[in-house]
């Protein structure tokens, strides 16, 4: 693992954080961008319908005020002419007031105050006809409303005036109004213009996506977990090679202690020679063994004892390691045929440089002896039923991790790998012809690419989560916490009593978030609760996590010993990471009461 947050997780974590920025920014601009460009361009069109239409009533009303007019020059009766006027006159106000307003706008009745120049120009042509049919009008009906009123002869040159330009003012209308028609259907075969190169940027930003950011996504975590693999065997490896260094450890601390304990009391010495003939021999060792006579008879392994085969095993010792040392246990008889364990190490060593010597260094372990003979035979059956329990332990982790690496690249194949390519056949499916089908597709590969993003962060977040390397164990567990809410729709809830934000050694805080990990899992898949609440508080020396559901419950006595089939592997597991990292495990639960799982791990200074 490497230092200052350069681990492996992290910097998979790091690249598809970037790659799923570039990747929705990309998305977002091009909405935004095609939402502001269409927007504007609607806007724009909003008051042409409105144009067309007022425009199109002009020529209705300059025929009505035509007809209206007109039929004054054949009415005698004062009345009927004053009730003509008033229609004349209304009618004459809209008219005059829509014609205006196309030119210079309304914001009464939506009309912009911009035109084009071929319209401006046309309205040029039109304003001195509909300004001498305007006069016209109006000294038609200044006339009639004169007091007294006049008579219709006075009157029938401004009928004619009017009656004479109504042709051209309705032929140069039409022209204007077919022109606002032909704008408005240029805006909307821009428009539509406009639309399908939206749609055709958007797929080659879907295309890029795909072929510059997901595709290597998947290949980014198929080589993690590759790596994870490798990771994995190498740490076995080591784990194998770290056993016989302790081995050997253990054997070569044996052997000093063994040396130091004779070197230091001193309870059994004598020098021979390395044909095995004694040259002097210790009080106690002599007291023990009732040896007084000195000569070249006197055999060390006939000293020892007076049976032949202790004898032979004395004699094999010393001949084969009177070169190289040796130092272990052995049997020896006195001459009384009191057996007697001696702890005796062999020395070779020169007193002159052309004479070698042998050193025997040894202590009486018989009481020791026998102690330890008995405890070997009571403890023996215990020793082999803990040896099938580990081997029990050692083969369920393995199979959970065989099961996690399975289900995660099952993740990844099935879920990951089949979205993957669902979106390369919808992407190669599109018809950009087809704007309706196309646009359909684009929305349906929006919600594609959302679920591609969601799972490959499920499976990542899986493998390790980020927020315990970059923050700690209380953002995992609350970042944990948060993700199985949502995925299970149970209430977890996490309460930080005494703000705990101390970073811990980087394997206490996986093994204490693993622990947490199974103990939720536990109140969600067995305990059927609907609420559950981790409480963290510490003092100077302790941190203290509890975690409480209100489930169905159990018997703790159940689940003590995995032998009596009674399931339990779950907190064998969290019992070994407690004791891993020096913690200790509290278990207390009833049934119809819920579960209380209490962690205390110690806090270093």
């Amino acid at each position: 693992m490497a230092k200052n947050g350069n681990s492996l997780d992290q910097r998979t974590f790091n690249k598809l954080s970037r790659l799923y920025i570039i990747a929705l920014s990309a998305i977002a601009v091009s909405v935004i961008a095609s939402q502001i460009l269409i927007r504007k361009h609607l806007n724009d069109q909003q008051s042409d319908s409105t144009v067309i239409n007022v425009a199109g009533r002009q020529r209705m009303l300059s025929q009505k005020l035509t007809k209206d007019v007109v039929a004054l020059s054949s009415e005698p009766v004062l009345e009927n002419r004053l009730l003509l006027k008033e229609k004349i006159k209304s009618t004459f106000k809209v008219w005059e007031l829509s014609h205006h307003a196309l030119q210079q706008g309304n914001d009464s009745l939506g009309l912009p105050k911009k035109n084009s120049k071929a319209i401006t120009q046309k309205f040029k042509t039109l304003n001195p006809v509909f300004d001498t049919i305007a006069v016209a009008t109006k000294a038609i009906i200044e006339k009639i409303e004169n007091v007294p009123p006049l008579p219709v002869s006075a009157f029938v040159n401004d009928i004619e005036k009017v009656r004479a330009n109504e042709g051209d003012f309705l032929s140069l209308m039409d022209d204007i109004v077919n022109q606002y028609d032909l704008e408005a259907d240029e805006k909307v075969s821009w428009l539509q213009n406009l639309e399908v190169w939206i749609m055709g940027f958007t797929l080659l930003v879907l295309l890029g996506e795909f072929m510059f950011i997901f595709w290597p996504t998947a290949k980014s975590v198929k080589n993690t977990l590759a790596e994870l693999l490798v990771a994995e065997k190498r740490a076995k490896q080591m784990a194998v090679e770290a056993d016989e260094l302790s081995i050997s450890k253990e054997k070569s601390i044996k052997e000093l202690r063994a040396l130091s304990h004779a070197m230091d009391e001193t309870l059994l010495f004598a020098r021979i020679l390395p044909n095995g003939q004694v040259v002097h021999m210790g009080n106690k060792f002599s007291r023990l063994f009732k040896f007084s006579k000195f000569g070249k008879s006197a055999l060390i392994w006939n000293v020892l004892s007076k049976v032949e085969s202790e004898q032979f095993a004395v004699e094999e010792i010393i001949t084969k390691h009177k070169k190289t040392g040796w130092q272990g246990e052995v049997k020896a008889t006195t001459k009384d045929g009191d057996d007697i364990w001696l702890e005796m190490a062999i020395i070779p060593f020169s007193p002159t440089e052309d004479k070698s010597e042998l050193l025997i260094i040894a202590s009486e372990i018989t009481a020791r002896k026998v102690a330890q003979l008995e405890i070997e035979r009571l403890t023996k059956q215990s020793f082999e039923e803990k040896m099938s329990h580990q081997k029990i332990i050692s083969s369920k982790i393995i199979e959970n991790q065989e099961k996690e690496q399975n289900r995660i690249a099952k993740d990844v194949h099935d879920g990951i790998g089949q979205m993957l390519t669902g979106l390369k056949y919808n992407l190669e499916s599109i018809d950009t012809k087809d704007v309706e089908k196309a646009t359909a597709k684009i929305e349906h590969l929006k919600e594609l690419t959302t679920s591609i993003i969601k799972g490959v962060r499920t499976a990542t977040f899986n493998l390790t989560p980020p927020e315990l390397t970059d923050h700690g164990i209380v953002p995992a567990i609350a970042k944990l916490s948060q993700e199985l809410s949502k995925l299970t729709g149970k209430q977890i809830v996490v309460f930080n009593k005494t703000d705990f934000n101390q970073r811990l050694d980087s394997l206490t805080e996986i093994n204490i978030y693993r622990i947490v990990q199974e103990a939720i899992n536990n109140a969600i898949k067995y305990a059927e609760s609907t609420h559950i609440l981790v409480s963290l508080s510490h003092s100077r020396n302790i941190l203290s996590i509890v975690i409480d559901d209100n489930g169905k419950g159990f018997e703790p006595s159940k689940v003590k010993k995995i032998k009596e089939g009674d399931g339990g592997m779950g907190m064998t597991f969290m019992r070994e990471r407690i004791n891993y990292i020096g913690g200790r495990l509290f278990l207390n639960s009833e049934i119809g009461k819920g579960t209380r799982v209490t962690l205390n791990i110690p806090l270093g200074e």
